[in-house]
This record gives C-alpha cells, structure tokens and sequence, in this order.
C-alpha cells in the first residue's frame, strides 16, 4: 500500500498548489471515458441504420461516430497537455525543494558521509519530474481501468463470451509487473557505479584536476576507469532490460491470442444469424480500441510502476529525514554570552560504517575568553572534534557542555547562528563577490559596510580592489565570472568567518593553508586580535586547528591529538618543557621551515 499512499499524496500535492490545472486535466480524463463507448454505439447505430434503408438515421449515427471519434483526438491531446502543465509544475516547484530539504534541514552531516544515503540521491538527481508524473500515471491507470470496463461491457451486449478478454487484459500487467522488478533491482544495484562514473567524469573536466591530470598523464586512466563504470553499469542494466522485454513480449503473445480468438467468435456468431452487421462492427471497433486502452494501460502503468527505482529511494529518504528530525527536538536557545566556557565529558565518536573511532574518550574545558590551537598529524581526529563542537555530528557517547547545559539541548540552528568558521574544505560559492562574503551573515548580505568591514578584517581589500565591479563581481568560470586562485578563494572564506560580530564559538580550520607565508603571519595577527575582542565582548572561545606551530604559539590552551585520543593539554611553553608529543612535533616542524 505504501505506493498508492504515495501517488494519493503527490496528487494531493497537485491540486493544492496547481488547482486550476490539476481540475482541468481530470475533467478531461473523466470526459474520456465516453468519447470511445460513444464512437462505437454511434458507429453500430448507423451500418444497423444503412443495413435497414434508413438513410437518415444512419447519417445521423455516422456523424455523430465521427463527432465522438473527433472528440476522443482532442480529450486525449489537450489533456495530456494540461497532465503535463501540472506535473512540471509541481514536481520544479514543490517536490524539489521538499526533496533539498530532507538533505539539508537534517542537523547533523553523518547522512552526507553514508554510501546508501548518497547511492540513493544519485537516483534521485534530476527525477522529480518523473517522480510526480508516476502519480499521474497511477491515475490514468484507473481512468483507463474504467474506460475497459465500459468497453467490456459493450462487448458483453454482443456475446458474454467477449467479456473472457478481461482475463487476457490483465495478463500484459501481470507480466510487465514481472519485468519492472529486475529493473528496479539492477537499477538500485548498479547506483554506486553510476556515482563513481560521474565521479570520474568531474575529474575530467573539472579545470582544477586537469592541472595535475596533464602533468601525470593520467587522463587515459582516469577514461579507462570511468568506462569500465560505465561498462559495469551497462552489462546489469542491460541484462535486467533483456529480461524485461522477454516478460513483455510473453505478456502480450497471451493477449493477441485471446484478441485473434474472440473476434473469430464474432465473426462466427454473425455468419449464423446471432448477431447484426452492426455488433460486428461494434466488436471489432471496441474491441480494437480495447487493444489500444490496453497496450496504453501497460505503459501508462508501467511508467508509474517502473518510477519504483525513483520511488523506492524517495520514501526511504523521507522516512530517514523523519527519524532523524524525530530524534531532534526544541532545544534552548543558545546562549549570547559564554560564561563558564565549553566542556568536553569522556566524548566519542565513530563514523557510520567504521570500526574505529575518529574522536575517543576525550575530556577537557575550553574557558570563555580563550584562544585554543587544535595539533596533530593527519588523521589524528582535529577535524572531527571541530565537527562536534559544531553540532555537525552526535556524539556516540560522552557529551559537550557549553556553561554546564548540555550541548545537544541547545538548539542547531541556534547555535550555528553563534558561530563563525572558516573551514579548511571552504565553499566556493560562484556568485557575486559580495555576496559570497556576505553569505557568513546571511541577514546581512546585502549590507555593504559589513561586507566590507569582514573583507578588511579577512587581509582582503587588495583582492576586492582588482576585481572589475568591485562587490558585484561574479566568481568562477563556471558561469563567466572572474576566476580566483586558491589563496584567494580561502580569502572569501575568510571574510564569510568576520561576518557575524559577536560569536560564542570562532572556529578557524586550517584558515591559511593556502596561503603564503607574510600573507598567513598577517591574517593570524589580525584573527588573534579578532579573538581577544571577541572574548572581551561575549566570551568567546576561538578554535584553531593547524598543522603550522608558528601559529599556535601564543594560544592560551593547546590540545595535542594522536589516533583520536587527546594525548596532551597545556600552554607552548608548558608542553614544551614536557618533551612530549607536542614538543616533538614542534622540533619536526620547526626544523621543516628551516630548510625552506
């Protein structure tokens, strides 16, 4: 029952939003059911009428057959028009977004890192056209349901054996039904290859790969992989499609047979006086179009069942949004002004699908006020924390206190609205320079002056003045705007970070790592001098994670990461003096940069 709840919906969804349309496109698939029964009796009536000698009531049955035959030319085509209009309709400006938002309004990231999650958006991309015209579908199924019961109905009147054709009716369904399933499943089985496919294609083209693609030749590989995919991807669908059209055909073998079969009967019947010229024609008329309503049945069916590779993705994908929302409730809202500062209990966390965690057993206090550098070699778990500081993840135990209230009953979206970051993965957003600072503040995106402010803040005012419009200069090549090098790419990211004035939690992620050197030693000054303003102002913790010693110096707490576990805590000078892993990793760095 789960597909039929789901068509009732869509539908729904289509006369709430698109009424005029929707009601317009159902009346004319209801005036449909009697255009073909008209055609067919108007058509009796006038050979009867001709057979008999009365002219005038057989020029009257005949145009009145060509009338209804007309009539079914246009319901037909102007409906399917109208059923067109309302499923692009609702399915670009209603479905959609109601889709982008069971992806984006989910709290926390873990979906956005789950293969079944993505296999199943991979499906989904670029569908919901599909998706909306399937409950249309649905629904001229059961118009032409009625419609064949009509027509059997007639036939029945001429012999009550022509009403064995419903029975031969259902067969194709049956079959095609058959032939979907191996679809669907090949379809689901195959999403991963189809991602990776699309994977490898952005290598290709993507201009900032191509650079390091040329250089290592490997242009030739990145193909062969990608058509090996691609290859993988066609072999099972191919397969699947083969066996589909071997039901199909088997279903409609059983139907001709049974159609050859009752129109002998007729003919029959009429050779030895049981029935009129008249029924003959009406059985072979109806009974032909009957092979039409049926054959559209199929496809029309089909079309809806077979959107079950789009279905199948799309409820599972509601019913893990609304798990996930049920597992989020109204939490407090968060705090203005940070007065304790921020604890971590024994926290953990694993990856979905990983038998190691990423964060384990860590416990520490972030005073307000305080600058803290995140350190370690790759992989040893700064990223991650930073995402639980954020709220990006759940714990899987432990738990994050911010001024002794449970950070997981304070409000996401709250919190996210007291902070500021800037990521080392940072967006490039291809819009409007302006605008893709202003986005770090988004109620004060069109505010020149703290767009500015953010810019200067970010070591970003030579930048903005080379560009051509100044703030109205669209980024990237993508859409013919002004290309931006990586460092300068970071710079936007930057001053998207000095957008909001007075942030509980100041995240920097490897915020120079694109950067050279003056640049990096000029924007740490000023983003030390941001933190202790902010820390003045509301209390602020500010979050540093580098793998550059040089930077994290002069943090007043230092947290030492080694394979997810937090090793050692302390000052620079404390750390140091303890020889440890901190005072170890410093020596390999600071000896790095001496060679440089």
């Amino acid at each position: 029952m789960k597909y039929p709840r789901l068509w009732w919906r869509l539908l729904r969804l289509s006369f709430a939003h698109q009424p005029r349309l929707a009601l317009t496109a159902l009346a004319f698939r209801v005036v449909s059911l009697v255009t073909v029964p008209a055609s067919g009796l108007a058509l009796r009536a006038a050979v009867n009428a001709s057979a008999s000698g009365a002219e005038r009531a057989a020029l009257i049955g005949a145009a009145g057959a060509a009338l209804a035959y007309s009539a079914t030319s246009v319901v037909e085509y102007v409906g399917l028009y109208y059923r067109h209009a309302v499923v692009e309709r609702v399915a670009f400006l209603v479905l959609d977004p109601e889709i982008n938002r069971s992806i984006y309004e989910i709290d926390t990231m873990d979906h956005l890192e789950r293969t079944d999650f993505l296999d199943r958006i991979t499906l989904l991309r670029g569908q919901c056209w599909n998706l909306m015209a399937s409950a249309w579908n649905a629904l001229d199924g059961i118009v032409n349901g009625i419609r064949i019961a009509i027509i059997l109905v007639l036939l029945g009147t001429v012999s009550p054996l022509l009403l064995l054709l419903l029975g031969f009716a259902a067969i194709p369904l049956w079959f095609d039904a058959r032939g979907r399933r191996v679809v669907s499943r090949a379809d689901t089985a195959t999403a991963e290859d189809v991602r990776l496919q699309r994977q490898l294609f952005e290598l290709v083209t993507d201009a900032a790969s191509g650079k390091e693609i040329r250089v290592a030749a490997a242009g030739a590989w990145l193909v062969r992989r990608q058509a090996a995919a691609h290859r993988a991807v066609h072999e099972v669908r191919f397969r699947a499609q083969i066996a589909n059209a071997a039901w199909r055909a088997g279903g409609w073998t059983v139907f001709t047979l049974g159609f050859a079969a009752a129109l002998a009967l007729v003919i029959q019947q009429a050779s030895r006086g049981a029935g009129s010229v008249g029924d003959v024609v009406l059985a072979i008329t109806v009974a032909t179009t009957l092979r039409g309503l049926v054959a559209q049945t199929v496809l029309r069916s089909t079309l809806a069942a077979g959107a079950t590779r789009l279905i199948e993705p799309y409820l599972w994908l509601r019913e893990y949004a609304a798990k996930e929302r049920s597992r989020e409730r109204a939490g407090r809202v968060a705090p203005t002004v940070l007065r304790d500062g921020i604890a971590l209990r024994s926290l953990t966390y694993r990856y979905p699908g990983t038998d190691k965690d990423a964060v384990h057993d860590v416990s520490v206090s972030l005073p307000a006020g305080s600058v803290v550098a995140v350190v370690g070699e790759y992989g040893s778990g700064k990223s991650t924390l930073v995402k639980l500081l954020c709220q990006f993840h759940r714990p899987t135990s432990g738990a994050i206190d911010v001024d002794g209230v449970p950070l997981a009953d304070i409000d996401a979206r709250s919190w996210w609205t007291r902070m500021a970051v800037a990521f080392q993965d940072f967006g490039r957003y291809q819009i409007r320079f302006g605008e893709t600072v202003g986005l770090g503040d988004l109620p004060h995106i069109d505010d020149g002056d703290r767009v500015r402010e953010a810019v200067l803040a970010a070591d970003a005012a030579s930048l903005l003045d080379r560009l051509p419009q100044g703030m109205a200069t669209p980024l990237g090549t993508r859409f013919g705007g002004v290309d931006l090098s990586e460092g300068q790419w970071q710079k936007t990211a930057l001053g998207r970070a000095c957008m909001r004035p007075g942030p509980l939690l100041f995240v920097l992620d490897e915020p120079t790592a694109s950067l050279d050197a003056p640049s990096e030693r000029a924007i740490f000054e000023r983003y030390m001098r941001r933190a202790r303003e902010l820390a003045a102002r509301a209390g602020a913790v500010t979050v540093i994670v580098s793998h550059r010693f040089s930077t994290v110096a002069g943090a007043d707490l230092i947290l030492v990461m080694e394979g997810g576990r937090l090793v050692e805590v302390g000052s620079h000078d404390t750390l140091l003096a303890q020889g440890g892993a901190y005072a170890e990793l410093h020596g390999i760095s600071s000896h790095a940069y001496s060679l440089d």
